[in-house]
């Protein structure tokens, strides 16, 4: 076995801090995400969305928890692909990592699909300029730094603040002003559509919580990242859940039409209904705003996370090494970057409807691998044993209760979407074998075992030691150190 030193090895900056780790995934999933989904879940749930979004911000708590204590022990860049590869090996890591590109590549791809959408029903100028022009913007950003990503992500998220706080603010006037409204916590009670409503709703906004993922891939480019990251994936995860229950809250209580009779396309301009009954044509142009500027920060910070994704693979070997490749003066993966601005521009014609149906995919086997990825690191190895009620919690308890929990959301994928998704996978399997040679060769895998985690020095300066070739000799796309 033969360990490869990291001193050479491509390295991000290191420039943010908690308060810029949850702005980034508050923004990844952005607030205005909740009108996007709000008349087809009210309608699937018989306008009980708040109640839908409490089980799935419970649901992806468990998870949270999970990536935050992967995270803690490897805190590097690569996110899902990174700790499945810890715990799993260099196979599963890599093909973890690959169901989760296709996750990754879609949702930003959306944001500027939509956000030419809007525009154009406003100026009636073709989407794709608009598209076209959001697209360059976002790889200029990123190209620039994560740190100027965080600072324009201060500006839209005020915004987005901004919106939700007058919408419920209106909202909830107009429910005082209306005779005969549902009660105050009727939202918060199940409906004529029963449970099973309620767990479909639930399960379609479980998407809306991918800002915690995002989180983990800017690991390398963290302050005290096993501290920092942890924390900010949770609080992620929380503040987005609140946010989304109270704007559904108020929003439910304001207007209460009959969801279950619209057709398609009335559920899905459903926030234009919303803000014309509680706020007039001037709140409906500032959403129109105010979302144009959410798909721009989502899209951003979209882009960011599969860049990262793409440099840890490339740095690993089981990618072309130029996208590992890092612009000095700035800190960021340039070749990654604008590697993932190109597949984005191949994608922008096609249907929106087919690119937000393979997005369950991708994230839903990030989610239940990671939670087994904790059960295998901690709790089944002897060098991690659950020793205590607070361990058993931590490692045995909350992980089987995400990996449950995330299963059971696999359910809600239509057969067209397992198919996407699992042809998408054979694909993943195919450049694995090239990559080891017909599976002649294990593939690489990072090696910790030398930092000690409870070592801040060690977590600014990241992994102690590199890349480990288990077999002793090299790997395609990869040079001998």
């Amino acid at each position: 076995m033969t360990k490869l030193s990291t001193a050479n090895q491509p390295a991000l900056k290191r420039s943010l801090g908690l308060p810029q780790l949850v702005l980034f995934g508050v923004t990844y999933m952005t607030i205005v995400t909740v009108f996007t989904t709000y008349g087809y879940v009210s309608a699937e749930t018989d306008n009980r969305l708040p109640l839908a979004y409490v089980i799935t911000t419970i649901t992806m708590a468990f998870t949270a928890l999970s990536y935050g204590t992967m995270a803690r022990k490897f805190p590097v860049a690569g996110s899902a692909y990174t700790y499945s590869q810890q715990a799993f090996g260099g196979g599963i890591g890599f093909l973890t990592g690959w169901a989760t590109l296709l996750d990754y590549l879609f949702l930003p791809l959306i944001n500027f699909m939509l956000l030419g959408a809007y525009l154009e029903s406003v100026t009636g100028v073709p989407f794709w300029i608009f598209t076209l022009a959001a697209i360059a913007l976002v790889f200029l950003l990123n190209i620039f730094g994560v740190t100027l990503v965080s600072r324009v992500n201060v500006l839209i998220i005020a915004l987005g603040v901004l919106l939700a706080l007058v919408f419920v603010v209106l909202s909830f006037n107009t429910w005082l002003r209306s005779s005969g409204g549902p009660g105050l916590f009727e939202p918060f009670t199940v409906g004529d559509s029963g449970w099973t409503g309620i767990f479909a709703g639930s399960a379609v906004l479980a998407l809306s919580f991918l800002g915690f993922d995002a989180v983990s891939t800017l690991a390398e480019e963290t302050k005290d990242a096993r501290r920092n990251i942890p924390r900010a994936i949770l609080i992620t995860t929380l503040v987005g859940g609140l946010l989304f229950t109270l704007v559904s809250w108020a929003g439910s209580l304001a207007i209460q039409p009959d969801w279950a009779a619209m057709s398609t396309s009335e559920l899905d301009t459903a926030s234009t209904l919303l803000m014309q009954t509680t706020g007039g044509e001037l709140l409906m142009n500032f959403f129109v705003a105010v979302y144009v500027a959410g798909c721009i920060g989502s899209g951003m910070t979209g882009q960011v996370g599969v860049s990262r994704i793409l440099f840890a693979m490339g740095r690993d070997g089981l990618l072309p090494k130029p996208l590992a490749r890092v612009w000095k003066k700035r800190g960021t993966p340039v070749v990654a970057t604008t590697t993932v601005t190109v597949l984005t521009l191949c994608g922008i014609f096609l249907p929106i409807a087919e690119v937000i149906n393979v997005i369950s995919f991708g994230a839903l086997t990030a989610f239940t691998i990671v939670n087994l990825a904790v059960l295998r690191t901690f709790a089944f190895r002897r060098d991690h044993a659950v020793t205590d009620f607070r361990s058993a919690l931590r490692y045995l308890v909350f992980p089987i209760i995400g990996t449950l929990a995330t299963a059971w959301l696999w359910t809600s994928l239509s057969l067209n979407t397992l198919v996407v998704g699992l042809i998408w996978l054979a694909a993943g399997v195919v450049i694995l074998a090239i990559v080891t040679r017909g599976f002649t060769r294990r593939a690489p895998k990072m090696d910790f075992s030398e930092a000690d985690p409870s070592d801040n020095a060690a977590a600014a300066a990241g992994p102690s030691t590199g890349y480990i070739d288990q077999v002793g000799e090299d790997y395609p796309f990869r040079d001998a150190r």
